[in-house]
């Protein structure tokens, strides 16, 4: 059963969402921070798409990691989350919650947004529910609310507004239940009109089968201390009201309870009419509103078929309250919200403050005094300061190794051929650049790929070979035009050195032994320098910074291998840029005999 007790004291409210539905998530951070959270409860996403979710939390944006699936959620998050909010669509939503409930252990209360759920799959949930004792609310449900403490989906409204407007920050001692979403909102807003508190809200879904029925919220506010009174807004259809009314003989249920039921307008037709709501139809005589409002006025529930006397029954018997401090610090809080304005990007690598520039976290000049230039250059390319020294070191001495391999090479023609057609510097550099990617320069990206694969997969040396060849790929970071296994590239040892400090070192491991396998076939297949550093520079990540697998797959993702080249080579082409506009030779043009025409 809904222990909202539990909800109130409940430490931390952890939720995440299932499918992202942007204006509900942020009703549900503007929420909390209008209740005075210090930071919001939504911890992660599963959708896709992209990486993060941009939302407001007050008016500083937060960035909400977003996983392709729940299996991929960190072990903290999945232990610790409490509530979600599912907007998947209606024939998704059982497999999602069946896996929700399965893969995370404190789960107390899920929400599904979705309607025309199939009715096979409610009935599952139903079931689901009960056997794990894990509380779904809906489908078709805009969720729950306890005042102060937790907002699950739209209920009371989407705009900040809207909920200071419904004084849900004020602790109050009616429960207001109803299936109409839209219904739920409009008694908690008219009983924040008149002064009256809520000590929770739920909305149990208009489809046919809500996994969380009338009868649990009855038993729910029952059982709840604060809870002195029930606003309940019923429909035509169905049987719920008669489960009611036999627990309120059986003394189940005891408070008062004030219930006005839709639909009566349906006795004007000849047939049944079907309302908005799956289940808003009266089939059967004791189905229509004015059968249920007899039976129920007959236990002693406050019923009525006219909304204008079910309001003023709610205005004459409960207790109204003058609004607290709370709600004037939710005020101000307000004008916080209103005034926010959304950001065109979000940067972690620098910032200006106080007319200084700030990287990643530190102030610029004192970091020019303090730490190398390789480790500035790593910190900014992570995106976060980087406490391994040997990492700084190595990035230092590949930024000065790759400076240049002299004017032969495709980028360094391109800038020499640009600067002598008379180009500027930043159109020549750019040619040069221009030119790097899978056959010159854009390696070190490849090369990482191959040796994380191979290494994580736990594929032998031979069998990633063998399984490459197959498809007829070549293996990025092996192989050089100038240099073989009798004549090594003398740039590869001191590379390779750098890993020797480390006490484990898998990546440039499989890389070498990749290499013992392809130099036997040839003996210029050697590793490269692109290959030398993309195994060691993983090596010095997983070891020195800690990243995980999943973390250095997501830096080959975005090239970050390939960003110490660009970085360190730029030097050599500016260099080459600038030699030749002081040589000042003219256009460069090829002869005849330089090229060599063929017929197609």
């Amino acid at each position: 059963m809904l222990d909202i007790q539990t909800l109130r004291t409940t430490r931390k409210h952890d939720a995440i969402a299932i499918g992202s539905h942007k204006g509900i998530m942020q009703s549900m951070l503007d929420f909390e921070f209008l209740a005075g959270y210090t930071e919001p409860s939504l911890k992660a996403i599963i959708s896709t798409g992209t990486k993060y979710v941009k939302l407001f939390f007050g008016k500083d944006e937060v960035l909400i990691p977003v996983f392709n699936q729940l299996s991929k959620l960190p072990g903290d998050i999945s232990k610790n989350t409490n509530f979600i909010i599912n907007t998947r669509s209606a024939r998704r939503v059982l497999a999602s919650t069946q896996e929700a409930i399965d893969r995370l252990p404190n789960l107390l209360v899920s929400v599904i947004f979705a309607e025309n759920v199939p009715e096979a799959h409610a009935q599952q949930l139903i079931n689901l529910s009960q056997e794990n004792n894990s509380t779904i609310i809906g489908p078709a449900s805009i969720g729950i609310l306890v005042p102060q403490r937790l907002k699950l989906g739209a209920i009371a409204g989407v705009q900040a507004r809207q909920l200071v407007a419904s004084q849900l920050f004020e602790k109050g001692e009616t429960a207001v239940f109803s299936s109409s979403g839209g219904m739920t909102n409009e008694l908690i807003r008219s009983l924040a009109n008149v002064g009256i508190h809520l000590s929770f809200a739920v909305s149990f879904g208009g489809d046919r089968f809500p996994a969380f029925s009338p009868l649990d919220g009855f038993l729910a506010a029952e059982k709840d201390k604060e809870t002195k009174h029930i606003v309940y807004f019923g429909e035509l259809g169905g049987y719920d009201e008669y489960e009611l009314i036999e627990h309120i003989k059986k003394g189940d249920i005891t408070k008062p309870i004030i219930c006005y039921i839709g639909g009566t307008v349906a006795e004007m037709f000849a047939t049944p009419p079907q309302f908005g709501h799956a289940k808003a139809m009266a089939a059967r005589g004791e189905e229509t509103a004015l059968a249920k409002t007899k039976a129920l006025k007959a236990v002693g529930v406050h019923a009525t078929t006219s909304f204008s006397t079910f309001t003023q029954l709610v205005e004459t018997m409960i207790t109204r309250k003058s609004s607290s401090k709370k709600n004037t610090e939710s005020e101000s809080r307000l004008k916080v919200i209103e005034g926010r304005k959304a950001s065109l990007f979000v940067n972690s690598v620098s910032r200006d403050v106080g007319g200084s520039v700030e990287i990643v976290g530190s102030e610029l000049l004192k970091q020019a005094q303090s730490y190398s230039y390789g480790n500035i250059v790593m910190s900014m390319l992570l995106g976060k300061r980087i406490t391994s020294k040997p990492l700084g070191n190595f990035t230092e001495f590949v930024l000065k190794l790759v400076v240049d391999h002299g004017p032969y090479v495709s980028g360094a023609v391109n800038t020499m051929v640009a600067a002598r057609a008379g180009k500027d510097l930043v159109s020549s550099l750019s040619s040069g650049l221009l030119t790097i990617g899978p056959r010159f320069g854009g390696a070190l990206n490849q090369a990482a790929q191959h040796w994380l694969t191979g290494t994580i997969t736990d594929t032998t040396p031979d069998e990633y070979v063998e399984s490459l060849a197959r498809q007829g790929k070549r293996i990025a970071g092996i192989g050089h035009r100038k240099y073989r296994s009798d004549n090594p590239d003398p740039r590869v040892k001191p590379i390779i050195a750098y890993a020797t400090i480390l006490s484990h070192h898998r990546f440039i491991d499989f890389a070498l032994a990749v290499e013992k396998i392809t130099t036997e076939k040839k003996g210029n297949l050697i590793l490269n320098v692109d290959g030398a550093i993309a195994g060691v520079l993983l090596d010095l990540l997983e070891q020195e910074e800690q990243y995980s697998p999943k973390d250095l797959q997501e830096l080959i993702d975005i090239e970050f291998f390939n960003a110490l080249f660009v970085l360190g080579r730029s030097v050599g082409f500016t260099a080459h840029y600038l030699d030749q506009r002081r040589k000042d030779e003219g256009l460069f043009r090829l002869s005849p005999q330089e090229i060599t025409f063929t017929k197609l």
